[in-house]
């Protein structure tokens, strides 16, 4: 193996966690029963941000959420026949397995606060930056989904703009998945509804997208 040099072992602790956590909080009747197959209740398209987890949030156990997770938690429009950049069919196959094969009855968009990509989205489209000139070969090129959300961000300064590029992110990426045929299907079907949400993550407010207002309130 050439990359047998870079191997190492598992960092102590993680070795730790996960002794105490097998013997003391691992619950063998839940895994039991899910080792023999998911029915999630929904899919949770989430921000790979190491501080946003889905399943704490909603104090949700294991099995409870298909999760997908992505820089800026972005769904691109769907490309016929497969013909994205690999980055976006790997969104679009969680997508199809999720409702095509674990039929999942609900679909969250979830955005956060502070996150990384919304804010280098947000400089690209305030500069004028061109994704092959941000330095990051393929996060400038992945955040070019997002840029749509810049044409309808308000506020007054950059902070208040930037929590409304988030949402507007959000809304882009639900519009985004009316476009894949199977989705809208479902969706027409009545076996499928979509939802919106936005973490605040310091005070751990969670916001969600009114269909009939278009606002972000408080859940």
């Amino acid at each position: 193996m050439s990359s047998a040099p870079f191997i190492k072992n598992l960092p102590e602790k993680l070795v730790s966690r996960y002794k105490t956590w097998k013997s003391e909080g691992f619950d063998g009747a839940l895994f039991g029963d899910l080792a023999g197959g998911q029915s999630p209740m929904a899919m949770v398209i989430s921000c790979c941000d190491s501080r946003v987890q889905s399943t704490e949030i909603f104090d949700m156990p294991a099995g409870s959420f298909f999760i997908h997770r992505n820089i800026a938690n972005l769904v691109p429009p769907c490309a016929a026949g497969g013909n994205a950049p690999n980055a976006a069919n790997n969104t679009a196959s969680a997508l199809e397995y999720a409702v095509k094969a674990l039929k999942v009855p609900h679909l969250i968009i979830m955005g956060h606060s502070a996150c990384g990509g919304v804010q280098a989205c947000y400089d690209m489209c305030e500069n004028n930056v061109a994704a092959a000139d941000t330095g990051f070969e393929f996060v400038g090129h992945w955040l070019e989904t997002l840029r749509a959300a810049h044409d309808r961000v308000s506020g007054d300064d950059d902070a208040t703009r930037l929590v409304s590029m988030g949402h507007e992110g959000v809304v882009e990426s639900l519009d985004n998945l009316m476009s894949y045929p199977f989705i809208a299907e479902a969706a027409a079907a009545g076996m499928l509804s979509l939802h919106g949400l936005w973490h605040d993550i310091g005070p751990g407010h969670l916001y969600a997208l009114n269909p009939e207002s278009g606002n972000f309130e408080a859940v």
